[in-house]
């Protein structure tokens, strides 16, 4: 869980999308993430606004990590070696 918090922290800054588990997709800038892996985005806005209307005028909001399903990131800030590497050492860890 600690690798997923650290590269979350690396992408503050970042536009992402947020996929919540009530099909709910909000995109926005990654403003912070803790331990919890609970979100605050900034400039929000949200995918389909037709079926969500009550939050056009949200600009900011908090999100519990247990409610999210996936984030979307920019490809191009992604190193997957790299986190691939990591998730490796991670796993051998754990099994010691």
């Amino acid at each position: 869980m600690y690798l997923f918090y650290s590269f979350f922290k690396s992408l503050v800054g970042k536009d992402v999308v947020v996929e919540l588990k009530n099909d709910l997709s909000i995109c926005g800038t990654l403003h912070s993430v803790d331990q919890y892996l609970n979100i605050k985005l900034t400039d929000i806005s949200v995918t389909d606004p037709e079926k969500y209307p009550h939050m056009l005028s949200v600009k900011n909001c908090f999100i519990r990590g247990s409610v999210v399903r996936y984030v979307q990131l920019p490809a191009d800030e992604v190193d997957t070696q790299l986190l691939q590497d990591a998730a490796r050492k991670e796993a051998l860890q754990q099994k010691q």
